[in-house]
């Protein structure tokens, strides 16, 4: 299997489209399966044993709140 390379990307959502892809993501960890999404053309598969959290910044007067999902490939 070849390396991945290393990415950080950032992309923005209409209320419509993220509330989609959370549905989607709820339904999977609902039924114990693993998550699919494609991100800026690449397909990411998320697996069961991924792990879960929420994290909170603040700075100044903005804040930001990101839904996280980690897992090792192995």
């Amino acid at each position: 299997m070849s390396e991945k390379e290393d990415r950080d990307i950032e992309k923005e959502y209409s209320t419509s489209e993220f509330v989609a892809k959370l549905r989607r993501l709820a339904d999977s960890l609902e039924k114990g399966e693993k998550f699919e999404i494609q991100i800026a053309g690449e397909r990411i598969y998320v697996p069961v044993r991924a792990v879960f959290n929420v994290e909170h910044e603040r700075d100044g007067d903005e804040e930001e709140i990101e839904f996280q999902i980690k897992w090792k490939n192995d």
